[in-house]
C-alpha cells in the first residue's frame, strides 16, 4: 500500500549543491527533521533566489509561501521564511533571512509576482519592511490599525477597539477598556459540587400541570405534590337542599342504572303537587 502523503526526494546532496551555488551568500545550512533550511545574507537574498531557481540540480521554480517568525530576545528579532518547491525534482526547501524593525528585506516580486501579496502579509503581521515591493500596504487588518498583531509583545486585547457611535453616526476607535461590572470570576471547581443557577432553571423545579414534560424524577414529583397545599373540597349542601333532594327516587335518580343517560324533556320541580286522576293514579295537571 502506498503512503497517503506524497513522497518527496531525499535530501542527499542538496546542501552540498546549495553551498556550491550560493557560495558566500550562504550563512548556514541545516538538515533537521527531514527538512533543509538555508540561512542566507539579507542583502544577497535576491541573487540567492535566482541561483536556487536556475542552478541545475536545484531548480526550485516555485515560491509557495512567505512566513514571518518573531524572536524578541534576538538582536534581529524577525526571520522571513521562504518556502520553495522544485517541480522537476519533487523537493521542498526553506530559505531564512534575519532582520529587525528598521532594516528592509529585498523584495522578490521581480522573480515571483505572487510575492507581492505574501510580503504584504508579513509586513502587516510583523512590521517587516520590503524594498522593491510596488504596493506595500496592510492587507489583513483594518484601516488605521495600530501595531502588528503577530508580534510576541502585542497585547491580546489590542490597543484600540471600535464600535458604532450613535452620536457620530459612524464607526469610532476608542482605547480598550475591560469593564469589570459584567465579568464574574468563579474559582469553585464543578467537580466539587458547585451550584450554578442559570436563567431558566426555575422552570424545572415543578411541573406546570399534571402530565407536563419535566426533567424531574417520579419520586421527586410525588414529594413536590405532597408539599403543595391540598385542593379544597366542595362545600356540603345545605340542610333544606339535602331534604328537598331526598324526597323520592324519581327526583334523586337513585336506583336507576345510569341516570346521566336519561333524557328529560322538562325538569321535575319539587313544589309541583301531583293530582289524582279518575282511576286513582297519580298524575300532573296539564
Amino acid at each position: 500500500m502506498r503512503a497517503p502523503a506524497p513522497a518527496y526526494t531525499s535530501n542527499d546532496g542538496v546542501i552540498d549543491s546549495a553551498r556550491a551555488a550560493l557560495g558566500g551568500m550562504l550563512l548556514d545550512a541545516v538538515d533537521h527533521v527531514g527538512e533543509v533550511a538555508l540561512h542566507v545574507r539579507r542583502e544577497d537574498l535576491y541573487d540567492a533566489m535566482i541561483a536556487l531557481r536556475d542552478t541545475p540540480g536545484l531548480a526550485y521554480q516555485q515560491l509557495m509561501e512567505i512566513a514571518g517568525v518573531d524572536y524578541p530576545d534576538r538582536a534581529e528579532r524577525f526571520e522571513v521564511v521562504y518556502c520553495m518547491l522544485s517541480l522537476t525534482r519533487n523537493h521542498r526547501l526553506r530559505v531564512h533571512v534575519a532582520t529587525d524593525e528598521e532594516k528592509p528585506v529585498p523584495s522578490v516580486t521581480g522573480i515571483w509576482p505572487v510575492a507581492g501579496w505574501l510580503e504584504r502579509e508579513v509586513y502587516d503581521m510583523y512590521g517587516v519592511l520590503f524594498t522593491g515591493n510596488p504596493d506595500l500596504r496592510r492587507i489583513l487588518t483594518d484601516y488605521g490599525f495600530r501595531g502588528h498583531p503577530q508580534r510576541k509583545d502585542f497585547p491580546l486585547t489590542g490597543y484600540v477597539e471600535l464600535r458604532y457611535s450613535e452620536e457620530s453616526k459612524r464607526v469610532v476607535y476608542e482605547p480598550v477598556q475591560l469593564a469589570q461590572d459584567f465579568r464574574t470570576f468563579d474559582f469553585m471547581s464543578p467537580w466539587e459540587g458547585a451550584n450554578y443557577v442559570l436563567p431558566g432553571d426555575e422552570k424545572g423545579a415543578l411541573p406546570e400541570t399534571k402530565g407536563a414534560p419535566t426533567p424531574l424524577k417520579a419520586d421527586t414529583i410525588v414529594k413536590a405534590d405532597a408539599a403543595q397545599s391540598p385542593t379544597k373540597a366542595p362545600a356540603a349542601p345545605s340542610e333544606p337542599y339535602a331534604k328537598k333532594d331526598a324526597k323520592h327516587t324519581g327526583q334523586s335518580g337513585a336506583g336507576e342504572p345510569d341516570p346521566g343517560n336519561q333524557k328529560q324533556d322538562k325538569p321535575v320541580e319539587s313544589d309541583v303537587i301531583p293530582s289524582k286522576g279518575a282511576n286513582g293514579t297519580g298524575g300532573q295537571n296539564q
